[in-house]
């Protein structure tokens, strides 16, 4: 399949690039390098040294003979994206192209107006060149589990039948958003699911859980090829920081109670998943989500599991737990369902199977460039950053 990934130099958009190529599809990538400047911005960087694109795709095809297409570019420009989807004519496009952090979403007002304008916009004008150009084109688009917050009930994959006062319907599942980026995520869903009803073109909702891992197939042919490693207070995942942690021997940064319980998956799960719901797509008209994660964990329980493979490491591992700069329930109910993906063949990477070891030695591979600065939390959700 001809297939174009949005955001393609970034933390999944490259691994998904030489997954897909890799297994014989013709691969284009579209980034602005946005990720890249907002390290600047942050004085941060990527702990695994991550080359730049171009040199990236240029070692690929040395390694395989295969060819990624590269567009460099903004989605919120249309004149130029629109000419690429026109002449790539993509059957898929994987949409990874917007800013995914949420602490960045919350730093100040610019920050959040910059992360709302950039997100929406951008998705809107995807949308409307694969309406305009390649109308039976499948845009497979990377959503959030945190669009859904943390209700008192199950959470179902993307829709809930309810029923009141006699009458029945099937509905969008409510959204309780924790950041302005989970909130431009949330317009992002309404968005497309009104283009598919209005143009007939079809898009799948990947609503994601947290990633960890750094290593796949495709990179392990060369380490040049590894995909950036974030452990920052802005960009890092929770895992991410708690590994970096426990090499450098400062203590596991656990944000309030610890009981905050997140939908997780290996970074290989997210490449198998995306290729599941390339091939299977939904029918003209659709709009249909998926919750993309394997397995649920508290905070706390990973800064545990995270203190127990430090130890068997020879590291020593302790755990603070600091004040919450974030406004979330820190103990809740927590159950989503992850049933389609599993229904289409993932066969899912566990946390238990050896994986946090595996990554604990890359981070001592490069430990010499842990910022210890970085790690700690930089944003509050309570105040405005505009005084």
């Amino acid at each position: 399949m001809r297939i174009l990934v949005l955001g393609g130099d970034g933390y999944l958009g490259w691994p998904t690039a030489m997954y897909l190529s890799q297994r014989g599809h013709d691969v284009g990538v579209v980034d602005n390098f946005s990720r890249r400047l907002w390290d600047n911005e942050l004085g941060a960087e990527s702990l695994v040294p991550i080359l730049p694109l171009q040199e990236r795709v240029d070692l690929w095809k040395e390694l395989t003979g295969k060819h990624i297409d590269v567009h460099i570019g903004d989605l919120n420009d249309y004149t130029f994206l629109e000419p690429i989807v026109r002449d790539f004519k993509p059957e898929a496009i994987v949409h990874y192209g917007e800013q995914r952090s949420a602490p960045y979403s919350m730093i100040d007002r610019r920050h959040a107006v910059f992360t709302q304008v950039n997100n929406v916009a951008g998705t809107l004008n995807v949308a409307y060149a694969i309406a305009d150009h390649v109308p039976d084109c499948h845009l497979v688009k990377l959503g959030t589990m945190g669009e859904y917050g943390t209700p008192n009930i199950d959470i179902e994959e993307g829709f809930i039948t309810i029923e009141h006062k006699g009458r029945t319907d099937t509905l969008p599942y409510p959204k309780q958003p924790g950041s302005f980026y989970h909130l431009s995520k949330v317009h992002d869903s309404h968005n497309l699911m009104f283009c598919c009803k209005i143009w007939g073109i079809r898009s799948t909702d990947l609503n994601q859980g947290v990633v960890y891992g750094v290593e796949t197939d495709e990179s392990k042919l060369d380490e040049r090829l590894r995909t950036r490693f974030d452990y920052d207070g802005v960009f890092g995942t929770v895992l991410n920081r708690f590994l970096v942690q426990a090499v450098v021997g400062t203590p596991l940064t656990v944000y309030g109670k610890g009981g905050q319980t997140r939908g997780f998956l290996d970074i290989r799960d997210t490449l198998a998943c995306v290729e599941l719901a390339i091939l299977n797509p939904p029918k003209q008209g659709e709009y249909r989500v998926f919750n993309q994660f394997t397995e649920q964990f508290s905070v706390g329980d990973l800064a545990l599991a995270v203190q127990e493979t430090g130890k068997a490491c020879g590291l020593e591992v302790t755990i603070d737990n600091l004040a919450n700069p974030r406004v979330e329930s820190e103990d809740h109910y927590y159950n989503a369902i992850n049933t389609c993906l599993l229904g289409l063949g993932l066969q899912p990477h566990y946390l238990s199977d050896t994986l946090l070891e595996s990554v604990i030695h890359i981070v001592q591979q490069y430990s010499n460039r842990v910022n210890p600065r970085l790690i700690q939390p930089a944003v509050n959700w309570r105040e405005t950053g505009s005084k």
